[in-house]
């Protein structure tokens, strides 16, 4: 052991928790408690390359030798220490040839009954002149599903708009085909759907509970700030009958929890009083919240200063989340939720999200979208329902964000958590929806080492909250 061993700065991050020193293992997304004999290897390393003799001897003085190299092929192994060795890619691969598709989002019908004024949907559409997709064109895209992926067990079937509902004759000819049609093939399917609960009835309520629809519902909070936004196309606030229909949806729904997705634009930063109001009085299972700061609309996108309003506010309602989590109650918060599920999986991403690679969505005349965000904008298409997924294009538009040469994302502690921000963020914000998303950079960071202080004290306090309400949430 004569080389010269150095600390590999990129692969480590400390978190102080309380008297604990917290490291995480950015390679693989794990969280160690750091004991003596580590730390203090680690921190002589950190004023300088040291031979791996004169630290055993130095260490040796303090510890068990055999324990002082244990240790140290430890530290070897997960790369946080180096002996002159090349070091493992993080991503192992720099291209994508393979499309493990799931997902298929049908964008059922372009028009909605609501004029939300910060709506990102780029071919949205009056009711009078929404163009719905057809039934052949849902079938072919279900079809072109298993004919890209057949040899996956689960998939899922999302329906969107505009307002997913208003094309409702379409929603149950589909459930029913594919209800026969998966399990024809020895396959599970779910569905999944985001409504603005405007066009839900008793009738409407029951029969997606016999399907088992997961099921979101978009609502803004209290109706001061939901009736900012989300109004009719006439200009009426939408708060009073989205309360109503979501009650009713909330009061008979028992076959999935049904959580509410929060879209924070200029002037809206209270996270707090909007979780307060959708979970305790509301009674939603889950409230999520997504800041706008790219939308086209330039009128509604949160000036810094409003984002470091919003991550403060998260951050406040992540110390509630942790207050409960310790006597052993779910908030519901689903931000702080997702990034402790994350943490507790030591969950690495090469790329953001799973759009182009595990989902893909399609338009009302079923071409094949990135995602449900890009459908109607300028990004090319990658292919249609009939002629299948283009590989070789969207392989390479894939393999150009799993690149982080020049990024600034190669180092980053957050690189396999972020890996480079949102797509659509991204191409609303600089025009290219492989550029990372600067501007989230160092909220984002703060975000997840106040997720590691969150974690570290749950499994130290109360372990079992991560087995009764994280664990579970990959069964669903």
């Amino acid at each position: 052991m004569g080389a010269v061993l150095n600390l590999v700065e990129h692969n480590l991050h400390e978190v102080q928790v309380g008297q604990d020193r917290m490291l995480f293992h950015i390679p693989s997304s794990s969280i160690f408690a750091l004991d003596q004999l580590t730390a203090g290897i680690l921190d002589r390393l950190r004023s300088g390359g040291q031979s791996a003799q004169a630290l055993m001897k130095e260490m040796a003085a303090l510890f068990p030798p055999e324990e002082v190299g244990e240790t140290l092929k430890e530290l070897l192994a997960l790369e946080l220490v180096n002996d002159g060795r090349p070091l493992t890619d993080d991503i192992g691969t720099r291209t994508v040839d393979t499309f493990p598709l799931t997902t298929v989002v049908l964008n059922v019908n372009t028009g909605c009954n609501l004029s939300c004024t910060y709506c990102y949907k780029e071919d949205l559409d009056k009711p009078s002149a929404g163009r719905k997709m057809e039934l052949q064109t849902a079938i072919d895209s279900v079809e072109m599903l298993l004919r890209e992926s057949p040899n996956e067990d689960r998939y899922t079937v999302v329906f969107f708009g505009g307002e997913p509902l208003s094309n409702r004759p379409l929603i149950e000819a589909m459930v029913e085909y594919c209800e026969r049609r998966f399990p024809e093939m020895g396959k599970e399917v779910d569905f999944v759907m985001t409504t603005n609960a405007t066009m839900l009835t008793d009738e409407i309520i029951d029969w997606l509970n016999a399907h088992r629809f997961g099921l979101s519902v978009s609502m803004d909070g209290p109706k001061a700030i939901h009736d900012k936004n989300r109004i009719t196309v006439g200009g009426q606030g939408t708060y009073h009958v989205v309360r109503r229909k979501a009650l009713r949806l909330l009061e008979r729904y028992d076959s999935r929890p049904i959580g509410a997705r929060v879209t924070l634009t200029h002037g809206t930063t209270q996270v707090e009083d909007i979780w307060d109001h959708l979970f305790n009085d509301m009674g939603f299972s889950e409230v999520g919240f997504a800041p706008v700061t790219s939308g086209d609309v330039s009128d509604y996108n949160l000036t810094s200063e409003e984002l470091q309003e919003i991550f403060a506010g998260m951050k406040r309602l992540g110390k509630r989340y942790l207050e409960a989590a310790l006597q052993h109650r779910n908030t519901g918060f689903s931000n702080m939720h997702q990034l402790i599920t994350d943490l507790h999986e030591g969950h690495k991403k090469a790329l953001p999200c799973g759009a182009g690679l595990k989902m893909l969505a399609v338009d009302h005349e079923g071409e094949l979208n990135l995602c449900h965000r890009f459908t109607g904008s300028d990004l090319p298409t990658f292919g249609n329902v009939k002629g299948g997924v283009q590989h070789a294009e969207l392989g390479d538009f894939l393999s150009k964000r799993l690149d982080r040469s020049d990024t600034g994302c190669a180092t980053c502690r957050i690189r396999n958590l972020c890996s480079g921000g949102c797509y659509h963020e991204s191409y609303a914000r600089y025009g290219d929806p492989t550029h990372p998303t600067y501007h989230y950079c160092d909220l984002m960071r703060d975000w997840v080492d106040f997720g590691i202080e969150v974690y570290s004290q749950i499994m130290a306090q109360n372990p079992a909250f991560i087995d009764q309400y994280i664990s579970p949430r990959r069964a669903h």
